[in-house]
Formats: C-alpha cells, sequence, structure tokens
C-alpha cells in the first residue's frame, strides 16, 4: 500500500507577505468549515487573539534602542551580542509559547492547577538553556489557530503537538520533527465489513470510498484530501465528538495519528470488540516545533537543542506516559 506523503519545510518570509499568505489561508479555512472540499489550498483558522499579556513584539522598541554591529546583531548591556530575535526575548525576559487551549495528554494537560506535559517540559527546557521565564499562550482553540498565533506574532514558538503540513509551512517554520508517528485509521467493524464485502483490509484501504472522519481544522483536514481521495470526508469539532460518531456509525473509520488511535483502545480495552486499527506505515505524522519565519537564528538554535537532547519520544514513550 503506498500512500503520498507530506513532509515541508518553509523558507523565510516576512511582512506584507506572511499577512498575505494568512488571508488566504483564513479565507480557505472557512470553506472548509462550511462542508467544501478543495484542493491543494491550505486549511486555515482566523487570527486568534493574544494572551491578556504583554505580546512578543512589545520588546522590539527595548531592542530597537540597542547598538548592533555591521552584521545586524544586538549589542546587549551585559555585553553579549545576540541576534535580534534573542535580544527581543531576554529584554522581554521570557519565552512566550503557543500551546492548544484543548488539553491533549500526555503532550499538555492541565493537573492540580498547573501546566505539565511533554511538550510543557521542552518549552521549560529551551526557556532555560536562554535563562528566560516561559509563559504560555493558550487563546487557540483548534490545532490551525495555533499555528496563527505564532504567525500573527503572538508566541516566539508553538509547542503543542503540532503536525507539519503543505499549508502551514507557508507562514511559519518547523524544526525537524521530535516524534514521527504513523497515521492511522480507527474502524467501526460492522460498518468496514459491510463496506469491504469479503476483500482484504489493504485492498479497501487502498481505494477507500467510504465515510472518514477528522477533526475539524487539524493536520487530518489536510491529510485526508491527499490520502483518502475519494472518501466522504465528515469534520467533528473535537476528537472526542468524532469517536462517539464512530461508535454509532455515523462514519466508518476516524482519521488520526497512530498513539491517539491506539490510546483508545489501551484505555478501554472493550473497544476492540466494536472497533479496529488499521496502521499506515508508509504514512508518517511528523511533529514539529513551529517558529515564526522572520527568526531563523531561533529556528537554528531550536534543531540544535533537538539534536542534542537525549530525551527521545515515540509511540510506546506516549502510550506509556499516558498512564501516568
Amino acid at each position: 500500500m503506498s500512500f503520498p506523503s507530506f513532509f515541508a519545510s518553509s523558507q523565510p518570509a516576512c511582512g506584507s507577505r506572511v499577512t498575505r499568505a494568512l488571508r488566504g489561508l483564513s479565507r480557505w479555512s472557512s470553506a472548509l468549515a462550511a462542508g467544501l472540499t478543495l484542493v491543494a489550498a491550505p486549511a486555515w483558522a482566523a487570527p486568534t487573539a493574544s494572551a491578556a499579556a504583554q505580546p512578543p513584539q512589545a520588546a522590539v522598541s527595548g531592542v530597537a534602542a540597542l547598538p548592533t554591529t555591521s552584521t545586524g546583531l544586538v549589542r546587549m548591556p551585559d555585553g553579549r551580542v545576540l541576534a535580534p530575535e534573542f535580544a527581543r526575548i531576554v529584554t522581554r525576559g521570557e519565552l512566550v509559547v503557543a500551546v492548544l487551549g484543548v488539553d491533549q495528554p500526555p503532550f499538555f494537560e492541565q493537573q492540580h492547577g498547573q501546566l505539565v506535559g511533554i511538550d510543557i517540559d521542552m518549552a521549560k527546557e529551551i526557556a532555560a538553556k536562554l535563562g528566560v521565564k516561559v509563559r504560555f499562550n493558550r487563546d487557540a482553540k483548534t490545532f490551525d489557530s495555533v499555528v496563527s498565533l505564532l504567525a500573527n506574532g503572538d508566541a516566539d514558538m508553538a509547542i503543542s503537538k503540532l503536525s507539519r503540513t503543505l499549508s502551514r509551512a507557508q507562514v511559519v517554520s518547523f524544526s525537524t520533527p521530535y516524534i514521527r508517528l504513523h497515521r492511522a485509521l480507527l474502524l467501526n467493524r460492522v460498518k468496514f465489513a459491510q463496506l469491504a464485502r469479503g476483500r482484504a483490509v489493504p485492498d479497501v484501504v487502498r481505494v477507500y470510498d467510504g465515510t472518514i472522519g477528522v477533526v475539524t481544522n487539524s493536520s487530518y483536514a489536510t491529510y485526508v484530501v491527499s490520502n483518502f481521495p475519494h472518501a466522504k470526508v465528515i469534520s467533528y469539532p473535537s476528537w472526542d465528538a468524532l469517536l462517539k460518531a464512530l461508535d454509532a456509525g455515523e462514519v466508518t473509520a476516524a482519521y488520526r495519528d497512530e498513539f491517539e488511535v491506539k490510546h483508545v483502545l489501551k484505555v478501554d480495552p472493550t473497544a476492540s470488540l466494536r472497533l479496529r486499527v488499521v496502521t499506515l506505515e508508509d504514512l508518517d505524522d511528523t511533529i514539529s516545533i513551529g517558529v515564526n519565519v522572520c527568526n531563523p537564528a531561533l529556528l537554528a538554535f531550536v534543531n540544535q537543542f533537538l539534536a542534542e537532547r537525549t530525551n527521545k519520544i515515540d509511540v510506546m514513550t506516549l502510550l506509556q506516559a499516558s498512564n501516568d
């Protein structure tokens, strides 16, 4: 079984080009929410309001007053010479990280009034290496809105179980992946058997033309268009809503990453009587850190941080962490 894969990066672009891209992406998102299927167009949420606290751009005026080198580096009061993005963060005294406002354990969740998780630990480590505090902006209610926060300058980076997609790569830069997950289908056994009519699972999936559910404004709302061009796609506002629809037989399949799909059966072993997992091992979902396209030095810093990090993450690590 062979499917095309998405694996994108972006070139630095600033100012009006980003604004134009965001406008186009916002219009496409509205069409998607209305139930339209568009091919090779970005799926985007409308710009999300920034956090109530001081936005990242607020430090720009302070940095502008500092002397610079002939190469554009900023001379800090303590004698250090820094790239402009680091000078802004240090001057502000905090790293602003965009995180989805809807908990996604074990990546990020509220526990006893504290935000914890794999992504949260990573954000704190990066802030510590920069010698500043970390502040989390959780204004976004969809994954695409997390990217909008970053693209609009309301965060320095996004660490939010964020999948790399071609549309997102038009407005933000992505780090090297810190997790690689396979894409997967969660099937309603009865509905799938009716669709298959005795055919082998790979044969049915290869030319799948049944109903398939995705979460609105997620990477899978983009992936499904190319991976299953003949499917009847239905969007749901949340993963829980999609699972309820799958269990009720409203859709034959749910499309998401292998961790979320396998986690359903881990939480409720009896669900395997009704549902079946199909892992698409030739399709990856690459989870990366997002950085503003105007901050190439910060992107290089994040990539070096990930290269040096010894704590590697895979699907088994995630499933184990979900026990904690």
